[in-house]
């Protein structure tokens, strides 16, 4: 059921998906969901657990900050295949295991890297509002910013003139719209910058 919850989101979005909706993916009645679950949002808190659960865990076997550049690029893959989750990956008030499992390994692995608590707190942070921030704007973005994105921009771009908006304009012409432009490219650009400075802020405590 959660499974098919999660296909149905991908498809149509969280806020389209009702019990309703689900149990006729299923080929069930309404109340045989009701059955198993109390409400929509038990179904979102599965939902997420299984997406947690897609997102690798930081590897053991190499330096934290490996590890943990390992981890934060899965999360923005998992995020960019279930594009409606991003926004709620920490907004469950009842956290199952894969949920909990996964914080527990992102903490482990920064405090087993020598990061303080406080510096582990703010790490945590950072790179989680840079990852769901990241992957939020991925979704929204027409051509989620990928292949197909700079034809689109060009068509934006016609709308506004170029000598009224010449900075705009220059990172459109001059970077957007050249040959394999994509958003996307600045996600590992941006990470890099900020697990360095976690390092360097880390040496300095």
């Amino acid at each position: 059921m959660l499974t098919a919850a999660v296909d149905l989101a991908d498809e149509i979005g969280i806020e389209a998906l009702t019990i309703r909706k689900l149990a006729d993916r299923l080929g069930v009645g309404a109340m045989t969901i009701y059955h198993h679950v109390p409400s929509k949002e038990a179904i979102i808190d599965g939902m997420v657990e299984l997406v947690f659960a897609e997102i690798e865990k930081p590897p053991t076997d190499v330096d934290w900050k490996s590890a943990i550049r390992r981890r934060c690029i899965s999360a923005r893959e998992v995020l960019n295949r279930h594009p409606w989750a991003a926004p709620l990956m920490e907004s469950r008030l009842s956290p199952g295991p894969a949920n909990l499992s996964h914080h527990d390994a992102v903490v482990g692995t920064l405090r087993n890297g020598g990061l303080s608590i406080q510096m582990t707190a703010h790490a945590y942070a950072i790179l989680d509002s840079f990852i769901y921030g990241f992957a939020f704007e991925e979704a929204v973005l027409p051509a989620g910013g990928g292949e197909g994105f700079a034809e689109i921009a060009e068509q934006i771009a016609a709308h506004f003139p170029a000598d009224q908006y010449p900075h705009l304009a220059e990172l459109t012409f001059e970077h957007v719209l050249k040959p394999g432009y994509s958003f996307g490219d600045s996600f590992e650009f941006g990470l890099d910058l900020i697990i360095e400075g976690l390092e360097r802020a880390a040496q300095e405590e």
